[in-house]
């Protein structure tokens, strides 16, 4: 039970211990934060309205915190630093990632226009070498004013950032060769507990996880209710290594949260009749047992052992509310099964 800053009385939210390499390795709230919105992704908040969603997820007991350079070219990152400021450093999970230097430009020229609001003006160089995550590491704990993070991702090595599979293969050749040794060092010596990729395909984790020593994978939008195709090998590869999952985007950009309307978006673009169909007949089977999509939503992927944590994105407190509810509602088991009888989700999907 836990005593809310504002007065009130609710659950703590669950956790769950991950050390796959028995070195001290973070526990996990099931409820994480996603820090990009905090970024100013898609419209700007002011600095006030970003710390109040950070105190009442802590209030509510979140202690993940999952951000990056390139959420608001730094902002993420520094609005982080005075809301950890004076924590205990070993109460709260931080993860951060690499890939992206962030150079100084002049505000006409920075990048993220149209995604990124009141932003530093910055351009993003990729770097996947062993200096450029080094120096990135660097970087973002001046920035976090931290003196360490627990997981560093590689960030955004999939085919969604780079165009083509043909591009992807240099940069993970350019991971694998220089900056996997950099990551293995900063793991063996104690600076991280652990590493990984955040990436928006499943495939490349699978490649990597073929190839290299790898703890965790960020997973963002790729095993969900609509998606589960990463059960056909990454997951269970996973699983069998002891390699913990974390889930962004457990929504798909926000049509598993608002239901079936018009103008909802699937993966970042406006959601196509085929996808609105699928989501009217999952929200018409919650309706039936008295659940909200969102919460099957934010729920389901948890049902896999392999996932650690769930880190859905927040710009106001109404929406991180809304996510302590999801995670804390129970589902009645018989709705597990009767996605299944529909052919909503996969009959191997754990549930």
């Amino acid at each position: 039970i836990l005593r809310t800053a504002w007065g009130e009385t609710r659950m703590a939210l669950a956790t769950r211990p991950w050390d796959r390499l028995g070195n001290g390795a973070p526990t996990f709230t099931e409820l994480g934060f996603g820090t990009a919105p905090l970024g100013n992704l898609y419209r700007a908040i002011s600095d006030d309205d970003a710390r109040a969603v950070l105190d009442r997820a802590w209030d509510a007991g979140v202690r993940c915190f999952d951000t990056a350079p390139l959420y608001g070219l730094g902002l993420s990152e520094t609005r982080l630093n005075p809301f950890l400021r004076g924590k205990d450093r070993d109460s709260y999970v931080l993860s951060t990632k690499i890939g992206r230097l962030l150079k100084a430009t002049t505000p006409d020229r920075r990048d993220g226009f149209g995604k990124w609001f009141d932003v530093p003006a910055r351009n993003e160089v990729y770097d996947y070498t062993y200096d450029g995550v080094m120096r990135s590491l660097e970087f973002s704990l001046e920035r976090l004013g931290v003196d360490r993070v627990d997981v560093l991702f590689a960030h955004d090595l999939d085919v969604f950032n780079h165009g083509s599979w043909e591009v992807l293969q240099t940069r993970l050749d350019e991971l694998m060769g220089g900056g996997y040794r950099a990551l293995v060092a900063l793991r063996d010596q104690g600076v991280i507990r652990a590493f990984g990729a955040g990436v928006n395909e499943w495939q490349p984790c699978q490649w990597l996880t073929e190839r290299g020593d790898f703890d965790l994978f960020l997973l963002a939008g790729r095993y969900t209710l609509l998606e589960p195709e990463a059960l056909e090998s990454f997951l269970p590869m996973a699983e069998a290594r002891g390699i913990g999952i974390v889930i962004g985007g457990p929504y798909n950009s926000g049509v598993l949260a608002t239901g079936a309307r018009p103008g909802a978006f699937y993966n970042y673009d406006p959601a196509p009749p085929a996808i609105l169909d699928r989501v009217a007949r999952i929200e018409a089977l919650c309706a039936r047992h008295a659940t909200r999509l969102v919460d099957a939503a934010f729920q389901f992927p948890l049902r896999h052992p392999a996932v650690v944590s769930v880190i859905p994105g927040g710009q106001g407190v109404a929406e991180m509310d809304s996510n302590l509810i999801a995670a804390r509602t129970p589902i009645p088991p018989a709705l597990w099964s009767d996605l299944k009888a529909e052919g909503l989700i996969r009959q191997d999907a754990p549930t």
